[in-house]
């Protein structure tokens, strides 16, 4: 199962997401849940940096294919204008993540936590 954790501070921004284990619905290379997590979760990360542009460098993140684990944490000293435009991306992949579980509920959670 895929567990999908979405962290946000005291004024509600989403400041942090992670992904571990592999959802398992159909064999490696065939599963579309884990298809769909991974485009969602990545294209997020990609569209900090090319759509809100937020520095690479800045942006703590690590990739692991082969445990399907996946960490991002955007800076701690981000400006507060960017933080509006990060905001916008990072709902949209709450959205998605959402929509996969209303279809998929047996393969995908989604929690949530503080930083």
């Amino acid at each position: 199962m895929l567990k999908i954790k979405i962290f946000k501070d005291k004024q509600g921004y989403i400041r942090k997401y992670t992904v571990e284990g592999h959802a398992n619905y159909d064999a490696y290379g065939k599963d579309i849940v884990c298809a769909a997590i991974s485009v969602l979760t990545q294209t997020a990360l990609f569209s900090l940096v090319e759509v809100c542009g937020v520095e690479e460098d800045k942006i703590d993140y690590f990739i692991d294919d082969i445990t399907g684990y996946l960490d991002v944490n955007l800076p701690v000293d981000i400006d507060f204008s960017l933080l509006d435009k990060t905001e916008i991306v990072l709902k949209s992949l709450e959205v998605g993540i959402k929509s996969v579980i209303e279809s998929y509920p047996k393969y995908v959670t989604l929690e949530y936590g503080e930083v």
